[in-house]
């Protein structure tokens, strides 16, 4: 179904699904194909309500070294708007997340980045719109636009300071310079950092403890909260809080949640 990526499931009830970026003699540099399947993929998981956990990574040695030079192209202002990255209108997403990559932080499911090897411009961005990103101690970051005569694309100027800080990020972007995985760790670009040869079964580990162990509506409201926030004022965040914390006690996983913490037992949450 797939030529450029992978899609495999994962974890003791195959509740985690695994997208792997799958053209490692070029380190998954990224073509219209592979953009187009990664889309598709996302949305795929999202659907599939056996799916809790997404965990994003590269074939190889790299994650992703940015787009394909040779498919490199000059595309108009509207292209934002382009039928072939858009999707009808939903009203139940923000606008902001409607855009040609915001579909990540849109999902409901939360994404891991496992970010094996080099991460470089549009390979930066896809780690950015990830709620987690995890590295191995061989990954490698860069911006990269700036070497090439281009500027921070597809809102990597809003994403990357709300990550890093406004001082990183003006420096990653204006020097577009090589970031080892020890520094991304330090100014908080990545949560963790294991070797090379740990890092795809330790994210799988924690993204199994997501699956097992905590609710997949609790982490679905509280996606789409985080998602919200930086739009919002202090008021208008607790009052979505008050909200949704209205309807969650009256869900079944409340009652999941309490029931299988007083019988100390392994909690059975069904997304309801």
């Amino acid at each position: 179904m797939y030529t450029q990526i992978e899609l495999t499931k994962a974890g003791a009830d195959k509740r985690i699904a695994v997208i792997t970026l799958n053209r490692p003699d070029k380190l998954n540099a990224l073509t219209k194909v592979m953009e187009a399947e990664l889309r598709q993929a996302m949305e795929e998981v999202d659907r599939d309500n056996t799916v809790r956990v997404v965990v994003l990574t590269g074939a190889g040695r790299g994650f992703c070294a940015g787009m394909d030079i040779d498919e490199l192209e000059i595309l108009p202002p509207g292209d934002i708007r382009a039928a072939q990255w858009m999707r009808p209108f939903d009203m139940n997403r923000r606008p902001d997340y409607q855009t040609r990559y915001g579909y990540f932080p849109a999902m409901r499911k939360p994404v891991i980045a496992a970010i094996n090897g080099a991460a470089a411009g549009l390979g930066l961005v896809f780690a950015l719109y990830s709620d987690i990103r995890f590295a191995s101690d061989k990954a490698a970051f860069s911006t990269a636009f700036a070497k090439r005569g281009l500027i921070a694309e597809h809102g990597i100027a809003w994403m990357l300071p709300r990550v890093v800080g406004p001082g990183h990020a003006a420096d990653l972007l204006y020097s577009a310079r090589k970031v080892s995985a020890a520094e991304a760790l330090q100014m908080g670009l990545v949560n963790r950092l294991y070797d090379v040869d740990s890092l795809l079964p330790e994210t799988l580990r924690y993204a199994e403890d997501l699956a097992q162990n905590v609710s997949p509506r609790s982490i679905g409201v509280m996606k789409r909260q985080l998602g919200e926030v930086p739009f919002q004022s202090l008021a208008e965040a607790t009052r979505q809080a008050n909200e949704e914390m209205f309807a969650s006690i009256q869900s079944a996983d409340f009652k999941e949640g309490v029931a299988h913490f007083i019988g100390r037992r392994q909690a059975r949450f069904t997304g309801e």
